[in-house]
């Protein structure tokens, strides 16, 4: 007796932009950085897209997803770049969670994506240095890099937000996203 498995549009919308952030995530990690550890983010601007257009539920998976896939494809997975991937990931989309109900709930504080874009990062940030506060590194000189580090990550939140409302921009304008766009 076969068994099959139905999958929804979801289902494939999820898989195209998750695979999309994965190839995003592997190339910035193959790029220098100044800090150890320390990467644009670009990845998130995909997981800032689906919130936008298909909402936080999506958006989830896809982070998630790309944390998960990501570190079994770099050979980082149970290591502790993965966990500081996934409590990042965790943080970022539990804020971008809160930043969409509240602009949803009263519309007077909706956020954009620039707003949801530094929030997130704000939050990634925070979620990784605690993090590696608390697992890695629980030495009280390491607190005298949050300041630098939530500078970087609110600069590069505010990139990543311009990045999507750009982005965004284009497929509002774009006839064919239309069809991809959830109703």
């Amino acid at each position: 007796m076969t068994q099959t498995i139905q999958t929804t549009r979801d289902d494939h919308l999820i898989a195209w932009f998750t695979a999309l952030a994965i190839t995003i995530h592997i190339a910035e990690s193959a790029l220098p950085s100044p800090l150890p550890g320390v990467k644009p983010g670009l990845a998130n601007v995909v997981t800032l897209i689906v919130l936008c257009r298909y909402g936080w539920r999506m958006a989830v998976w896809v982070a998630l997803l790309r944390v998960l896939i990501g570190s079994v494809l770099l050979g980082t997975f149970l290591s502790p770049t993965f966990f500081l991937s996934l409590s990042g990931a965790l943080a970022g989309v539990t804020a971008l969670g809160l930043g969409w109900a509240v602009s949803r709930a009263v519309p007077d504080w909706a956020l954009g994506p620039l707003g949801l874009g530094l929030l997130a990062a704000l939050a990634h940030m925070t979620g990784q240095f605690w993090t590696a506060y608390v697992l890695f590194i629980p030495h009280p000189a390491l607190l005298h890099l949050f300041p630098p580090l939530m500078t970087l990550a609110a600069v590069l939140g505010i990139v990543s937000g311009v990045l999507t409302r750009s982005v965004l921009a284009r497929l509002n304008s774009d006839p064919s996203a239309s069809m991809v766009k959830k109703k």
